[in-house]
């Protein structure tokens, strides 16, 4: 790519068909000769990705080297544009967990959980859409916004309820409602229901005699 917006001239180089260099080190070195031997090789493509400047304009100060391993082979221009792309993907994922509390609700069922990531989502979407029209808020230790670059969505949720004012909704004004009837009589709380993790079932599992063979 002779002249990109964001890195200047950028150069990409593939090696197709590599594969890991498995040695006795690490976890390796734990295995077995019957267990080493049986270790898979995952053919993929090693990517060789050179730009000319960042971003912000400071040098490279050095190679990014990406590995892709598929049954196809890999379109070079769509792997090196969307592995920078993952960094906007874990700012996401930070803001949702820290200021939505994705990992803070008490989930039982797998259906809950995806009904609840899908309420963040749209949650975020409102915060997308909002940027033009929202205030910066910021704290005194905090600095400006870069000029033409719209605010975060974390600056966003600051002003998004004095926006929401202004706005209004279209639901209705609440209904009034009188306290629910409560527990039965005779009732009583049952705990809810504990999924063993994957460690606990093979620890579990394995019969206690041959466990202290092991050992041995």
């Amino acid at each position: 790519m002779p002249d990109t917006a964001n890195y200047g001239r950028v150069e990409v180089r593939a090696w197709h068909r590599m594969h890991q260099r498995v040695a006795r080190s690490g976890y390796f070195a734990r295995l077995g000769d019957e267990l080493f031997t049986r270790l898979p090789i995952i053919e993929g493509t090693v990517i060789e990705v050179r730009v000319e400047r960042l971003p912000d304009g400071r040098s490279p100060h050095r190679t990014m080297w990406l590995w892709h391993s598929g049954p196809d082979t890999p379109d070079l221009d769509v792997c090196w544009r969307a592995y920078p792309r993952r960094f906007d993907m874990e700012h996401t994922f930070k803001l949702m967990k820290s200021q939505f509390g994705w990992t803070a609700a008490r989930l039982r069922h797998p259906e809950q959980a995806i009904r609840w990531t899908w309420l963040l989502i749209a949650a975020y979407t409102q915060l997308h859409l909002a940027r033009d029209l929202a205030t910066d808020l910021r704290r005194p230790w905090e600095r400006r916004p870069r000029p033409g670059k719209p605010l975060t969505p974390y600056r966003v949720r600051r002003a998004f309820r004095h926006l929401r004012d202004r706005v209004g909704t279209p639901a209705h004004l609440p209904k009034t409602s009188h306290p629910g009837p409560g527990r039965p009589p005779g009732g009583h709380n049952t705990p809810a229901p504990r999924h063993r993790l994957s460690s606990e079932i093979r620890k579990t599992d394995i019969p206690a005699k041959s466990r202290r063979k092991k050992k041995g």
